[in-house]
């Protein structure tokens, strides 16, 4: 993997740059919608393809459990299993494990966690985390981590960084093994040391020695306060080489997005936009806005006038409610559609403002009419 930055804004830390991946060139800074069990729930290829996306997010715990890692290399690999010509990024698991403290045990050697589905018993190391994903035919794969929780004492962030730190060094020597047989994916780091200044910059300084391609912050939005994350990721990005990609993990509002770009970051992904799609609530130039209120039964006009996704083109959100409110599948399709593309052309607006450098500018216009425009009206 190759990462070059192209332009930069004058007045804040945000840039454009380009991923030389396995699958084709990345254009960054750039939203990955998240494929969990190999599928960007209720949207097939052809609308990630339409939409724009070239590099997508899979979930190494759930494919390792199902269909489980040997049925996807008969497939010929992760990419011809999904029907996605394009990159692929798979996280190591750690997250899942993370939010599965009830059934997990964690120590220097890896986790010992059971199965969220049946029960069953199972170890995943740093290395076997490499090994699943090699199989799998990621194009980036992440270390096994660490993550705390918000709230968590100094002695457990720091005994988390500790076994981070040891499990990064076990993982990439696993990834240059595989590497040496022929593997041509990219190995990212993860930054951890939960809300504790001087333990994120430990952390840091250990990933930008271990020399990953990539680096990663982990950690965030786990429950913590919206300054807290604007803090925390302010200090972890200005800790980090500007030669390297840079990668937050699970943010995807808004919000988030356009101060983690200001920040320097160039990759991010959630489930949030396809979720909240799932469940009516779509994103508009104006705001959210929830399909189910009755105020939208007469409403006969698109989602977001602004929009020129084809949902908002040939669908009002009178018809929009009244799919969600008998139940109709398509209302998830529809929703996650819009969703997806309202955050894909975002990020390309962002990429068009730094270019002409005015993200600040951009930045400002945006959350003015999204956090007041219904009130402006």
């Amino acid at each position: 993997m190759q990462f070059s930055i192209t332009c930069r804004d004058s007045d804040t830390r945000a840039r454009n740059g380009i991923l030389h991946l396995s699958h084709g060139d990345v254009i960054t800074p750039v939203f990955m919608p998240v494929g969990t069990n190999a599928t960007v729930k209720a949207i097939s290829s052809d609308d990630l393809n339409e939409i724009g996306f070239n590099l997508i997010l899979s979930n190494t715990y759930h494919l390792y459990l199902r269909p489980g890692e040997q049925v996807i290399e008969k497939a010929g690999g992760l990419h011809k299993f999904m029907n996605w010509n394009h990159n692929i990024l798979t996280d190591s698991g750690g997250f899942q494990v993370f939010s599965l403290s009830a059934l997990r045990k964690i120590n220097m050697e890896g986790v010992f966690f059971q199965s969220h589905i049946d029960g069953s018993k199972h170890f995943l190391s740093p290395e076997k985390a490499v090994s699943i994903q090699t199989i799998l035919g990621s194009d980036i794969q992440m270390q096994l981590d660490y993550c705390s929780h918000f709230g968590a004492s100094y002695e457990e962030a720091q005994k988390a960084v500790d076994i981070t730190e040891k499990w990064l060094l076990r993982a990439k020597s696993a990834w240059e093994d595989e590497v040496s047989k022929g593997y041509k994916g990219s190995l990212f780091s993860i930054v951890q040391g939960n809300f504790f200044p001087e333990l994120r910059k430990k952390s840091a300084c250990f990933c930008i020695e271990s020399d990953t391609p990539g680096i990663a912050i982990g950690g965030l939005s786990v429950g913590e306060p919206a300054q807290v994350f604007y803090e925390t990721l302010a200090l972890t990005s200005a800790l980090l080489p500007e030669t390297k990609p840079r990668y937050v993990m699970g943010i995807g509002t808004p919000q988030y997005i356009l101060n983690a770009i200001e920040n320097g970051i160039d990759m991010f992904d959630c489930v949030l936009l396809t979720r909240e799609g799932r469940n009516g609530r779509v994103y508009t130039h104006k705001g959210p806005v929830s399909l189910k209120k009755a105020e939208n039964t007469h409403d006969f006009s698109p989602i977001d006038k602004e929009c020129t996704c084809k949902v908002c083109k040939s669908y009002s959100r009178a018809y929009m409610r009244h799919l969600f409110k008998t139940k109709e599948i398509l209302c998830s399709m529809l929703a996650s559609y819009h969703n997806l593309y309202f955050v894909n052309r975002l990020v390309e607006n962002c990429r068009n403002a730094i270019a002409q450098n005015r993200f600040l500018e951009y930045k400002k216009e945006f959350l003015y009419h999204y956090l007041n425009g219904e009130k402006n009206e």
